[in-house]
């Protein structure tokens, strides 16, 4: 197995595999590992009516919704950190009612891609009880079973293994129709390697009917077959791989780069207007050819001040203020 038909460019894997209504995941965590250079192709194309499901996202996420790509989701958290504690965008536009949005805990969003990635319909938890996550729903009940919107939110039932009144619950399982991350390393025979904390990335790759990475590096196979343990995915799995150095960027890529700061701040100031936000737009993203002409822009001083130290996989001085 090799890379031949998989290697692509950003805007050649989103024409080719991500779709007006489809159902995404992203990968990443709030400021890390976050599907940038997709997410920026995703806009400039003009993805709408998605349907997002998220372990817990940021600035990918808010980006995707602001720009108005985003329909409906399910998520439990989206935040980036001290820069904005609940994401702008994401939280304007549920407030204005422009997006549909259904929660859950971080477990049990993780447990619902399990369950996908298993091939399993459902999943039983104790998590929840006696919460309103379990006590009320975010989608309009006249939409439930259209498309891939579950009949119900999840079901509160018997544990039929335990005495009477022992309660679980059981949440339907996620099986998105695209899932994006990105990786560290991917190998020329298509070896997926995450560096650090994976989330809930392999789950949503094994769960998702097509998979696109974006990476750092592509190393020989012979270097991604070094040291086994240390990979996340078979090259069977993944459908486009795109080579995109600070792919994650203004989020982190542990041992490559921390967090952008400045660029995080800058943001946070933008998104709050909308006026600001759309300028934001048109410089960084609609006025970009592709991901590489947005790094372009960047202080070439601030790039240098988040390179991660290659022992502790962060930047250990930086100024996160």
């Amino acid at each position: 197995m090799d890379l031949t038909g998989k290697l692509m460019t950003a805007k050649e894997a989103v024409e080719k595999f991500v779709h007006d209504g489809d159902q995404v995941s992203l990968g990443g965590f709030t400021l890390n590992r976050n599907p940038m250079s997709l997410v920026h192709e995703m806009i400039r194309q003009g993805r709408k009516d998605l349907y997002l499901v998220c372990h817990s996202h940021g600035q990918a996420m808010d980006l995707l919704v602001g720009a108005g790509c985003v329909s409906r989701m399910e998520i439990a958290y989206g935040g980036m950190g001290r820069f904005a504690p609940t994401c702008i965008r994401f939280r304007r536009a549920v407030q204005r009612g422009q997006l549909a949005l259904e929660d859950y805990s971080n477990y049990q969003m993780s447990l619902r891609f399990l369950a996908g990635a298993m091939g399993l319909p459902m999943i039983a938890t104790k998590t929840g009880l006696n919460t309103d996550i379990v006590g009320k729903e975010g989608f309009d009940p006249a939409d439930r079973g259209q498309g891939k919107v579950p009949v119900q939110k999840l079901v509160v039932g018997d544990n039929p293994f335990a005495p009477s009144g022992d309660k679980v619950v059981l949440l339907p399982a996620l099986n998105p129709d695209v899932a994006l991350m990105h990786a560290q390393q991917v190998g020329t025979d298509g070896t997926v390697r995450i560096k650090g904390l994976s989330f809930a990335d392999l789950e949503q790759a094994r769960a998702a009917d097509r998979v696109l990475v974006t990476c750092e590096q592509i190393v020989p196979r012979e270097q991604i077959r070094q040291d086994p343990d240390q990979n996340s995915l078979p090259g069977f799995l993944v459908d486009a791989v795109v080579h995109a150095p600070l792919g994650a960027h203004p989020t982190a890529c542990h041992y490559f780069y921390d967090y952008d700061p400045q660029h995080l701040k800058m943001y946070g100031q933008m998104a709050v207007d909308d006026d600001a936000f759309r300028r934001y737009l048109d410089q960084w993203i609609h006025g970009s050819r592709d991901f590489e002409d947005y790094l372009a822009k960047l202080d070439p001083a601030a790039l240098e001040r988040i390179k991660a130290d290659p022992v502790l996989g962060y930047a250990p001085g930086l100024d996160r203020r």
